[in-house]
């Protein structure tokens, strides 16, 4: 049978519950389990999809077109496997799917209420993942903190689970802060206390606290007093503190046995771990031969979880390349003609990253500018490339006023516009061209060089393409066209000739790279850089 596991927060958001979930997810897998992954957020949003970056940082897009929270991110990166549409559910998706099946009359005239009709959505989302997977074990993060009023329904449907699967069948997690006071320098166990006591009044006992601290817990009597005052064997209770490597986490937690004693309480016969190749990839992060520096120039630099994948994508590559990424952030909307020289000075490669909207374009086209004339490798993703697009119309091809119809409804040279039978009259939330979607190699060209294939899939999230109506004019200027769709239509990728890597691709690489297999564009971005 399909064990159940629930991962859930006390004290203050942003413990780091999704790489606690993603962590054991690898731990597992390492023990030739088959796991899924899925996160309940409790907000009333349909998906983030709609959301700033700065109130919820990045939106992790799956293969099957799915706009999700960004621990859906740390849980492809540690498991390795492909997520879908049903690994993430909102309180904005339970209530619209209940709400229509009262309008269709499927619940027969009864009172539609939160128990059962919520909780019983929530509770078939949660199944439905292990039947479409068919995995061994479900690992469920629950978004907020225990306490919060949204998350409730989700707690109550989590505690329906565990009962009709039986105990042996469900396990809790519960991650707390135990927080360092200067002042006594002590570490203090009471918000985990409170938290633990909170859960518990909503009916559900934690098999396993996870206790996170930015500073070793050298007092072996905290471990013993949350035992005893949690109701939770003492080795069921395990320090998560800050690690300098974000994979690191897995092997930390494995230390104290994690993932061992996560298979003593379920009943699951599996060997230890094989994390060698893991252990391997870690060390790698960790001792870099050389560094080189990457300036990304974007529009929410202020919040560096609104470009996650990407920051991630490029310590993968330069994982396997031997070398430390290191990262300068450039605020697109402060970049001028009259810095850009010194703020993009002894960058060794140039990255501009996705995003919608007309600020701080300026600053991205001077950016991509100052990368082709001075052949500083450029990769620019979905709006990246559209970016490079409009720079060399430009600058290059002669159209002075070309522009895209997202910044500028009035421009005449629009390059970059609306995906055909589309307008901005349309909806915003789940209408973009999203998911995976194919591409074809154009041979001899940088992208085939990366790639070393002639067809590849990668996921989409953008709604202005390519303008057809200027291919040949670029084409003459001296742009490649390096990647198409397999009819032919919509241009996925372009590159400059004559540098030794300018590239720009209308899709999203970084939603595919992983720890232990760099995405091939950020590795030629990177290889480039050190070349350079």
């Amino acid at each position: 049978m399909t064990k159940y596991i629930f991962v859930t927060g006390g004290v203050v958001s942003g413990l780091g519950k999704g790489i606690t979930a993603a962590s054991l997810g690898r731990l597992l897998k390492a023990r030739g389990l088959k796991v899924a992954a899925q996160k309940l957020d409790p907000y009333i949003n349909v998906d983030p999809g709609t959301m700033s970056p700065y109130q919820h940082g990045e939106v992790y897009v799956t293969e099957d077109g799915a706009e999700t929270d960004l621990d859906l991110g740390h849980y492809e990166r540690f498991i390795d496997e492909d997520l879908n549409r049903y690994s993430n559910l909102t309180t904005g998706k339970v209530y619209w799917n209940v709400l229509n099946k009262e309008r269709r009359g499927e619940y027969l005239g009864s009172t539609v209420q939160v128990i059962p009709h919520i909780t019983d959505e929530i509770k078939e989302f949660i199944y439905r993942v292990g039947r479409h997977s068919d995995a061994d074990v479900v690992i469920t993060e629950i978004g907020g903190t225990i306490g919060d009023i949204e998350g409730q329904p989700f707690i109550e449907a989590a505690r329906q689970v565990s009962l009709e699967v039986g105990r042996e069948n469900s396990l809790f997690i519960h991650v707390t802060l135990v927080p360092y006071l200067q002042g006594s320098d002590e570490h203090k166990s009471k918000p985990t206390q409170h938290s633990v006591k909170e859960l518990q009044g909503m009916g559900i006992h934690p098999d396993i606290i996870v206790l996170r601290s930015d500073e070793p817990i050298e007092d072996a009597g905290i471990f013993r007093k949350i035992a005893l005052f949690c109701n939770v064997q003492p080795d069921c209770v395990i320090e998560n503190r800050t690690v300098p490597c974000l994979y690191e986490a897995p092997l930390m937690l494995e230390q104290a046995g994690f993932s061992g004693i996560v298979c003593r309480r379920l009943g699951l016969d599996a060997p230890e771990p094989e994390l060698g190749e893991w252990r391997a990839m870690v060390e790698r992060m960790k001792h870099p031969a050389k560094t080189v520096t990457v300036a990304l120039v974007g529009k929410y630099t202020q919040l560096h979880d609104a470009y996650l994948s990407v920051m991630e994508s490029l310590h993968h590559a330069g994982s396997a390349l031997g070398a430390e990424v290191s990262i300068r952030w450039i605020d697109s909307e402060k970049l001028t003609a009259e810095n850009v020289g010194a703020s993009l000075a002894g960058a060794d490669g140039i990255l501009v990253p996705g995003g919608f909207g007309d600020r701080g374009i300026a600053g991205m086209i001077l950016a991509a500018q100052y990368a082709r004339e001075h052949d500083t490798p450029y990769l620019g993703l979905c709006l990246g490339m559209q970016i490079a697009v409009i720079e060399f119309a430009r600058h290059v091809a002669g159209i002075a006023g070309a522009d895209s119809g997202e910044f500028n409804e009035l421009c005449r040279d629009k390059v970059i516009d609306f995906m055909p039978g589309q307008s901005g009259e349309i909806d915003k939330g789940g209408t973009l061209r999203l998911g995976a979607y194919p591409c074809v190699i154009a041979p001899g060209t940088v992208l085939a060089r990366c790639y070393g294939a002639e067809r590849i899939s990668e996921r989409h999230r953008h709604r202005y393409e390519f303008n057809n109506d200027y291919r040949d004019a670029l084409v003459r200027a001296g742009l490649t066209l390096s990647g198409l769709s397999p009819d032919g239509r919509l241009v996925e990728a372009v590159e400059v000739a004559g540098n030794r890597f300018h590239v720009g691709v209308q899709y999203h690489p970084e939603f595919k790279s992983r720890p232990n297999r760099p995405h091939p564009l950020f590795s030629g971005l990177v290889r480039s850089a050190l070349e350079r």
